[in-house]
């Protein structure tokens, strides 16, 4: 079987503007979360949220004007940033004069950047439709940052995108993953991206499912796992991955951070307490269990959980579902870490920048710390001891990991990835 791993990674989050800061951020447990003023002017009552501090030298650097002009969409700019910083990364040339025809892409999004959209109505109701110009199609296009990524990179493989809401960056990357080991590409950019968008945050806002109450210390505000959460933050970003074959990676004697064994998405199809907004746990439990039957690997030998783990009710029953899954509790339960207590939760970009940080984490050997949970939510204590929710950085050989994420419409996507070894 053809053997996928990861030589390139790029990243722009609420606590890093390329991968190293991104790195640094982790150890250090910097947080991202910061209060907006914008968000406190609309009216709503969570005015903190996770938005990338955005820096495109990379672009400026490795493009001509006229490529990156037209590039007005944030969600667009943060896959393009992440992918040029991935594909750098990982070794590889930047060729002007040919297609690549052994790579492909896909980066994943909920939505079109909807800055974008509010701006084509208001010139089509106002009657200034001369005013639109040629370029915003671009920009309204879901596939909008596949097809740029692609463009800038010369891809000639197959380039796509997919939609799955909270789990669109793992599902993107387990595609990936799939479309190499199929033997359809030998490499594959693959991804997710997700603006800053108010338009969407103050709908969760309404739903009473975003953290109120810290608007004035922000970096608490993030709280999963905790019986003290109030629900989620939202956040802005890109994750991207360079895979590719085995082969490949070691013909070109290319640095490898990790290896991708395995990887399932499912559905719980809307049955037995699964919903538009809520999970169906036999769905999530038979998602966990297709990824380690893919990936070959039994429950036991799963090092660390990067949990999907919002802050909202969902988290006790996460690990529960985690618990039936892998057959393990209390003590023997795996260590289980969550992003989003530093950046927040970054919707359809959060898989893929949390893929980030977990291969960050086999690579170097380390566990970062679980921020505001000191006061473990009771129900969660009844399937995991305290000890396997780490508080601090802890140093860690991680064999293999595993990395879950949960969306609207009862959508799920678990991946597999192993430190590798020769």
């Amino acid at each position: 079987m053809t053997r996928v791993v990861v030589t390139g990674m790029g990243a722009i989050t609420p606590n890093g503007r390329n991968l190293d800061e991104f790195c640094q951020s982790l150890l250090h447990h910097v947080s991202g979360i910061k209060f907006h003023k914008h968000l406190e002017e609309i009216g709503m009552r969570c005015c903190v949220a996770g938005i990338p501090i955005e820096d495109d030298t990379i672009l400026k650097t490795n493009f001509s004007t006229s490529d990156i002009k037209h590039i007005t969409s944030k969600n667009i700019k943060y896959a393009c940033i992440a992918a040029t910083e991935a594909w750098i990364d990982a070794g590889l040339v930047i060729n002007n004069d040919i297609e690549d025809l052994e790579t492909g892409c896909i980066i994943g999004c909920s939505t079109g950047d909807i800055h974008q959209f509010r701006e084509v109505i208001q010139k089509v109701d106002n009657h200034q439709i001369k005013r639109l110009g040629t370029r915003f199609i671009e920009q309204l296009m879901v596939s909008g940052a596949s097809a740029k990524v692609a463009g800038l990179l010369g891809l000639g493989n197959r380039v796509f995108s997919n939609s799955s809401a909270c789990a669109t960056g793992t599902e993107s990357i387990i595609m990936g993953y799939e479309y190499i080991r199929s033997g359809r590409a030998k490499r594959m950019l693959a991804g997710s991206c997700e603006s800053p968008d108010e338009y969407i945050w103050s709908n969760f806002d309404n739903m009473r499912i975003l953290a109120r109450g810290y608007n004035d210390i922000p970096e608490k505000s993030s709280r999963p796992l905790s019986a003290s959460a109030k629900g989620f933050i939202p956040g802005a970003g890109a994750g991207i991955l360079v895979l590719e074959t085995l082969e490949t990676a070691i013909q070109r004697n290319a640095k490898i951070y990790a290896e991708i064994i395995g990887g399932f998405s499912n559905s719980g199809g809307q049955r037995r307490g699964g919903s538009m907004t809520a999970p169906n746990k036999n769905g999530v439990v038979n998602c966990i269990k297709g990824a380690l039957k893919d990936a070959a690997i039994l429950p036991e030998n799963v090092d660390l959980i990067s949990g999907h783990l919002t802050a909202t009710m969902a988290d006790p029953i996460e690990i529960e579902n985690w618990s039936v899954a892998l057959g393990r509790k209390q003590k023997k339960f795996p260590k289980i870490n969550t992003l989003k207590s530093m950046i927040g939760h970054c919707l359809s970009a959060a898989g893929s920048i949390e893929i980030v940080s977990l291969i960050l984490q086999v690579h170097h050997e380390f566990i970062h710390a679980n921020m505001n949970c000191k006061d473990i939510h009771k129900d969660i204590l009844k399937n995991i001891d305290a000890g396997c929710i780490p508080q601090e950085r802890e140093s860690y050989k991680i064999r293999t990991a595993l990395k879950a994420n949960f969306g609207f419409g009862d959508v799920n996507a678990t991946i597999a990835i192993k430190k590798y070894n020769a």
